[in-house]
């Protein structure tokens, strides 16, 4: 619990009041303000809640001055280079790493949840043939109320554990389905002889008509990607999760609104935009075009995977990342690449010229996972699906300890009203 160390003095209309200052484990001091609107009849305004803490949370902490992010204490590049995904999503549901029993107790739970309810396969054949993944994504795990009766009470701890392990565990299994919908391809089932992120390649890119075998490299690359998306502190997705969850919402309902507002291109969407902007580009000879578009403040034009909102610094998971694509990149021979070749000429300006280290628009996740699944084989309508799942074990962590939160209460933001005031309806032969 935050303890409260030192109160913050408010002077309006000649009245004071004293509000507790809470001080965390780490960042900035918090001014309580939960009985403002009580004690002195107003609100406080904050668009987009960017200064506003919204809850009391100990799994992810962000510095964005430093560049870095730690999920429960660890650091993202440890985690990201010497852990895996399922223990990495052990460490965010439960606080701590797990012993070895543990870690195998948990992966054997998850291993054999992977299969969807049969009946699922004839909810997918109601979307159009073209539907975008996400879309399917959005309908599938909210119908996961429908099918998972036994893991609906929010007040019970078992069925929320049950809950958790189904949607790790089958948030791959639909992604792909998803996937494979959109192609016309058959479903293939999952694996238990696979890991996570090797069960997922073979679950996207394996046919019935020849034998399919995951390339360890993509696999580690692709465990790589869900880690270092697994959880970000209280962004868009999140928030909207925990608001969803204070309603009281069962759990299937409340991932699919975080995967609904992941789907925006200013949150989940940004790794389909940056690759998009660099096949508008085109070329290398393109390049410093659109950098001057870039400086133009006229220009609506803008230059995608840099910077950050969060990261007044480097985005600490870029530089693990960017380890992947070159990795990835070697492995697969895709050097010749135009896409790449203007990617890697955006990155040795954005490190070089003045005006992006002055403004500190450094390469971001986004900029280089884009490289990454493109060179893999996913279209970029993938992108995205492929975000949700990784970020699906975050969700679930905020969303229990928002469960579990004895102060919790449902969601009301305020408002700054500027409309009309009271006035008398007028019969419409009177207008």
């Amino acid at each position: 619990m935050a303890e409260t160390s030192k109160t913050a003095t408010l002077t309006l209309d000649g009245k004071t009041y004293e509000l507790p200052v809470l001080s965390p484990s780490a960042g900035p001091d918090v001014v309580d303000i939960r009985k403002l609107y009580a004690q002195a009849d107003v609100f406080t305004y904050d668009p987009g809640f960017t200064s506003t803490a919204s809850c009391e949370s100990s799994i992810t902490f962000i510095d964005g001055d430093k560049g870095e992010l730690l999920y429960r204490g660890y650091p993202i590049d440890q985690l990201a280079n010497d852990s895996h995904y399922l223990e990495v999503c052990y460490l965010l549901l439960n606080g701590e790493l797990p012993n070895k029993t543990e870690l195998e107790d948990f992966e054997y739970r998850i291993t054999r949840h992977t299969m969807v309810h049969e009946q699922m396969h004839n909810f997918f054949r109601g979307f159009r043939r073209d539907s975008h993944p996400m879309a399917t994504m959005v309908g599938v795990v909210g119908a996961m109320s429908a099918f998972y009766h036994d893991s609906l009470d929010i007040n019970d701890p078992w069925q929320r554990e049950v809950a958790s392990m189904r949607l790790i565990a089958k948030l791959p299994t639909i992604a792909a389905m998803a996937y494979k919908y959109s192609i016309g391809q058959p479903f293939v089932y999952p694996r238990n002889d696979l890991g996570y992120a090797e069960n997922f390649l073979n679950m996207c890119f394996s046919v019935p008509a020849e034998p399919y075998k995951v390339e360890p490299a993509l696999a580690k690359a692709m465990d790589r990607i869900f880690t270092l998306h697994a959880d970000h502190e209280q962004n868009a997705s999140t928030s909207t999760v925990r608001l969803a969850g204070s309603s009281g919402a069962n759990p299937f309902a409340c991932i699919a609104a975080g995967i609904a507002c992941l789907w925006g291109p200013a949150h989940g969407g940004a790794n389909q935009a940056c690759l998009e902007m660099l096949r508008e580009i085109g070329t290398v000879d393109q390049i410093p075009e659109y950098i001057a578009r870039a400086k133009d403040k006229n220009d609506p034009f803008r230059l995608m995977g840099f910077g950050h909102r969060v990261y007044k610094n480097f985005d600490p998971r870029a530089k693990v990342m960017k380890e992947s694509a070159d990795e990835v990149l070697d492995l697969l021979g895709v050097h010749d690449n135009e896409t790449l070749q203007v990617a890697k000429e955006l990155e040795r300006i954005a490190l070089e010229d003045p005006y992006f280290v002055e403004k500190k628009l450094y390469p971001n996740v986004d900029f280089y996972s884009g490289i990454i699944l493109e060179a893999m084989g996913f279209p970029t309508s993938m992108f995205t699906p492929i975000f949700a799942l990784s970020r699906t074990v975050g969700w679930i962590s905020q969303w229990k300890e928002m469960i579990e939160d004895p102060t919790n209460k449902i969601g009301r933001p305020r408002q700054l009203y500027t409309g009309a005031t009271k006035r008398d309806y007028v019969d419409v032969t009177k207008r």
